[in-house]
């Protein structure tokens, strides 16, 4: 009777342990409260208080704006879930993490497909068919911002680096982009300006003589001893006055 007796109070005492850590296992985690993957949703309860305004409504073109910003927000932790949970699922595999955040991850994958499919019903509500392509305006936009951000970081970060290193480094130009320049207004046709140097175009009358050296021409064509010297007549007539 008493040989019957040990192994049953082991085994009573070995399963009324685990019940007992069971439950209360099952309790603590009842109780713990998932830290959210995510910060609250700042888009999401702006455009939810603008669509709330009753006095005055907010105007159309104000809802649309804050519901795109809203889809930006959704683009942006959907690429982040994409890059986030395969490494997360490694690490998890390997017992890096615990199960807390692997099941905030999961409850954030859940909230934010609740949210793509409210955003586009809410798309839809302003113009039929805009719940299609708004992810895609959405993607647009965070990649342009993506990259303004970065240009606005090379001045800061090339003067830290001058800074650092000492080294003055020439600012780098790029050539404008064809059809992005503006054009330069065409120039108003102008009146020719002559060229004082050219030789004119209307044929003008020789220089006279001088007034001192005008010969005088007589009647039988001698003149007062001056002649010009164009005339080969007048200079025949002095030589046989010699």
């Amino acid at each position: 009777m008493a040989s019957l007796l040990v192994p049953l109070l082991y085994v009573f005492i070995v399963f009324g342990g685990l019940w007992v850590f069971s439950t209360l296992y099952k309790r603590h985690t009842a109780s713990k409260v998932i830290e959210p993957y995510f910060p609250r949703h700042r888009e999401r309860d702006i455009y939810v208080s603008l669509l709330q305004k009753t006095e005055p409504p907010a105007p159309d073109h104000l809802l649309k704006a804050a519901l795109v910003r809203r889809a930006v927000t959704n683009v942006s932790r959907i690429m982040r879930l994409r890059e986030d949970k395969p490494a997360m699922q490694n690490l998890l595999q390997k017992g890096s993490i615990g199960d807390d955040l692997w099941n905030s991850l999961l409850a954030a994958e859940k909230e934010l497909e609740a949210e793509v499919l409210e955003t586009m019903a809410e798309a839809n509500t302003f113009v039929e068919g805009w719940g299609q392509i708004i992810y895609q305006t959405a993607t647009e936009i965070l990649h342009s911002d993506k990259m303004r951000t970065a240009l606005e970081q090379i001045a800061p970060l090339r003067a830290e680096k001058e800074r650092k290193y000492g080294i003055k480094v020439k600012p780098i130009t790029f050539p404008p982009i064809p059809g992005s320049a503006p054009r330069s207004p065409m120039p108003t046709p102008m009146s020719p300006v002559p060229n004082p140097l050219s030789a004119p175009s209307t044929p003008t009358l020789a220089p006279g003589t001088p007034s001192g050296t005008e010969s005088v021409a007589s009647s039988d064509g001698e003149g007062n001893g001056i002649s010009s010297p164009g005339t080969p007549k007048s200079a025949k007539k002095s030589k046989k006055r010699k």
